[in-house]
């Protein structure tokens, strides 16, 4: 059944307005919404029906009869009626017969035509007093994915010709350099020039704790500077920035429908044209059955029959929710590319995450130094100095380290493939590397290194072993957590992919309680395991990945889930759930409010179907009124709406 939002001043529709429920429910923004203008049809027609009733209650006016009676209730129709019959006649002419606009016409102007006039108002006001609420409940889950929209910045201060211009952020092109002033949105991803930054990315990534960065460090558009003025190199232009990827996610968000959605949808193509039939069936078969058959009071209850058959409760309320998670989610951080995706979320009962990146941060940092026959600082000196000739993330990690003292220089720097360094340092020999360095230059190595299953740094001076540094990968402040809630909501099947090597691939799982765990393995040895994992159809598997390097596991997946993937193209452009922080823990986030989501649309088709099937079977037995069936309408449609808004107020800790 196609349904499009009504507005009472001035319906205006056109073949692109246009619309069914599969887009959810556009109705208007939410400044018409609170407008007192769009009210003011509704209310004159509430202040009229309410008269009107008075009147013929007390019999006050004795002339308030025939014609006149007539007209009155002709009058507090059309403020409400008018556009629905309207529109209802326009999509009749386009052989669009079964939509709500002919459903309600229809059982008015029944009501009108055999005298329940008050009734036929009453029936109308209720339906347009009902979209006005549902207009606002929409506008209002919404909201959380409009929310989003704020953060488009609308200028930009780049520096041309010798000073800061003022310039739409779409002009702006890479390379150039922009100032962000206190308070301002950065209008463009770009790298810090500054000393350093304080930046609010609540509207990113979900966290109001504020960010603090480092001059050469990544910013993102959206994020609102803190503290002091800074400049930027940009990096994207304004099309290909974070937030415009991630806006553009979230408006197509609800494109993506669920199949609840997709299965409503095709029910109220099918079940409404029926129960136009059957309220034909109910008006004319008595007629073969009863006795004393009444013409007058069997279209009456067909009437009825017709008002409690719109499906308006479903139709609306259904999208409603999943609107209200979506915009649940990103409030939360947590992006959906639709709503399909929360409903497969409900779903998953395996668990395969990567390591490094996902539960670990992905920084190196020394855990160990162990000199032999040297003082710590002058042997940390020594290998300091062989380290500075190397870019690799090992010797970053090594040189944080702060030692007391001159720095010492290296010469004679030369690599050797897979082994490690060797130099002069200081007049002395030094060799830098693993345990096949040691061994192909005779040096022995003390068996307790090889008890370590971390990255480990050899070193010898002048022949002699003086010692090892460990160097270990830290795990992420909240990943034990997220291991132990992922259980408790009973994802029992939880497996660990690494590309790291297999030994520390098994001592991170074992720190996690993570039972099933595999190290040493390339993109597409982890993608033939979730292809093993895949051939039992019970499996219903999420990959966790950092949307780089797992891009082909995370689209094999039932649902791929990116970790961090504020500024990761591939992220966005493979996963299907984006956590927008390095947060592992808000993967159970995600997986409660898709729960939730759920339970509330189900919450709603049974609501709806329960009490209409009642009114129904009480409205063709004579045992229920217009006022029944306007509750069956538009009162389930509320309650449902009520429920879905609820999404807006809960909270998943």
């Amino acid at each position: 059944m196609k349904k499009k939002k009504v507005n009472l001043r001035d319906l205006k529709p056109n073949s692109e307005e246009q619309h069914s429920h599969d887009d959810g429910h556009n109705h208007s923004n939410p400044k018409s919404v609170s407008n007192l203008n769009t009210y003011l049809p509704a209310i004159f027609s509430f202040v009229m029906l309410i008269v009107g009733i008075a009147v013929d209650y007390f019999e006050a006016f004795p002339h308030f009869s025939g014609w006149i009676r007539i007209l009155w209730y002709v009058v507090a129709y059309i403020p409400v009626g008018f556009p629905v019959v309207k529109e209802g006649w326009k999509n009749l002419i386009k052989g669009d017969v079964f939509t709500e606009f002919f459903l309600m016409s229809i059982a008015t102007i029944g009501a009108f035509i055999i005298g329940e006039y008050p009734e036929g108002v009453a029936v109308m006001l209720f339906y347009a007093v009902g979209e006005l609420f549902q207009s606002a409940a929409v506008n209002r889950a919404k909201g959380n994915i409009k929310a989003l929209l704020d953060v488009r910045p609308k200028e930009a201060n780049v520096f041309r010709e010798g000073d800061y211009k003022s310039v739409s952020p779409e002009v702006v092109n890479i390379g150039e350099k922009i100032q962000i002033r206190v308070g301002e949105k950065i209008p463009l991803d770009g790298i810090l020039l500054s000393e350093k930054a304080s930046l609010n990315t609540a509207a990113l990534t979900g966290e109001s704790k504020p960010d603090s960065i480092q001059k050469e460090a990544k910013v993102y558009a959206g994020s609102i500077n803190l503290e002091s003025v800074i400049e930027v190199e940009v990096t994207n232009k304004f099309e290909d920035s974070s937030i415009a990827r991630i806006l553009d996610l979230v408006q197509n968000a609800t494109a993506r429908k669920s199949k609840t959605e997709l299965f409503i949808r095709q029910f109220a193509r099918i079940y409404t044209p029926i129960v136009v039939f059957l309220a034909i069936g109910v008006t004319f078969i008595p007629y073969f059955f009863v006795d004393d058959y009444i013409f007058r009071d069997w279209l009456y209850r067909a009437l009825i029959f017709l008002v409690i058959s719109c499906p308006c409760a479903l139709v609306i309320s259904i999208p409603l929710g999943y609107f209200g998670g979506l915009g649940a989610a990103s409030k939360n951080g947590i992006l959906f590319k639709g709503a399909s995706f929360l409903d497969a979320m409900t779903k998953i009962n395996t668990l395969v995450m990567d390591k490094t990146g996902t539960v670990t941060k992905g920084i190196f940092k020394i855990k160990e130094v162990k000199a032999i026959n040297w003082k710590e600082t002058e042997f940390m000196q020594y290998l300091m100095a062989m380290e500075e000739q190397s870019t690799h993330p090992i010797a970053k990690a090594i040189l944080e380290y702060k030692a007391e003292g001159e720095d010492f220089e290296a010469q004679d720097v030369s690599e050797i493939a897979g082994k490690g360094l060797k130099g002069i340092v200081n007049g002395k020999t030094v060799l830098v590397g693993n345990k096949a360095l040691m061994t192909a230059n005779n040096i022995e190595v003390p068996t307790e290194t090889e008890s370590i299953v971390e990255s480990i740094v050899l070193v010898a001076i002048d022949n002699q072993f003086a010692g090892y540094v460990v160097i270990a990968d830290e795990l992420k402040d909240d990943a034990k957590e997220t291991i132990t809630n992922l259980h408790k909501v009973g994802i029992k099947n939880i497996m660990m992919l690494s590309g790291d090597k297999d030994s520390i691939t098994q001592q991170v799982a074992k720190e996690l309680n993570i039972e099933n765990a595999k190290g040493g393995l390339l993109p597409e040895d982890k993608l033939n395991e979730v292809e093993i994992l895949k051939k039992n159809p019970e499996n219903q598997i999420a990959f966790i990945g950092d949307g780089i390097n797992d891009a082909p596991v995370l689209a094999a997946s039932n649902v791929g889930i990116a970790m961090g993937g504020l500024g990761s193209d591939v992220a966005i452009e493979t996963a299907d759930v984006i956590i927008q922080t390095d947060q592992p823990l808000k993967v159970v986030r995600a997986i409660k409010i898709s729960r939730s989501t759920r339970k509330i649309v189900w919450q709603n088709i049974i609501l709806a179907f329960g009490v209409k099937v009642i009114v129904l079977i009480l409205g063709a037995g004579g045992l229920a009124t217009m006022w029944e069936a306007v509750f069956a309408d538009v009162g389930v449609a509320l309650l449902a709406i009520l429920n879905a808004v609820r999404l807006q107020r809960m909270s998943w800790n």
